[in-house]
This record gives C-alpha cells, structure tokens and sequence, in this order.
C-alpha cells in the first residue's frame, strides 16, 4: 500500500502511511492534530477514530 489521504466530511485531513506492519497517520488540519503520527490498522480505523475525536469535541445538543 502507499500513502492514502484520509477525509473526514468530504475535507481531507491527513494521510496514512506504511509504517513496519501498520498505518501511520499524518494529520493536514488543526483539528485531527490529536491524531498525528498514531498507528493503525486500516484507513477505516482512522476514519473511525477521527469520527470519535470530533464527537466528543462537537457533542451533538440534547433536546428535550
């Protein structure tokens, strides 16, 4: 595999990379920053915790 760019709500955020046996992600925006240079299993693991970083920074309003 060779590097993939990663979005995130159609933007891209970063890159993953080859890294030894896993993906090292490179972030590109402030806002996934937390992320940079971690590892992981696939592009979609990336996705996913760029998805759970955001939620919990952006919680959505409870209405009641």
């Amino acid at each position: 595999m060779k590097k993939q760019v990663i979005e995130y709500a159609g933007v891209p955020v970063g890159i993953v990379i080859p890294d030894e046996d896993r993906l090292k992600f490179i972030a590109v925006k402030y806002h996934v920053h937390d992320l940079d240079e971690q590892r992981f299993g696939s592009p979609d693991e990336v996705r996913l915790a760029i998805h759970d970083l955001m939620t919990r920074r952006h919680p959505k309003p409870v209405h009641a």
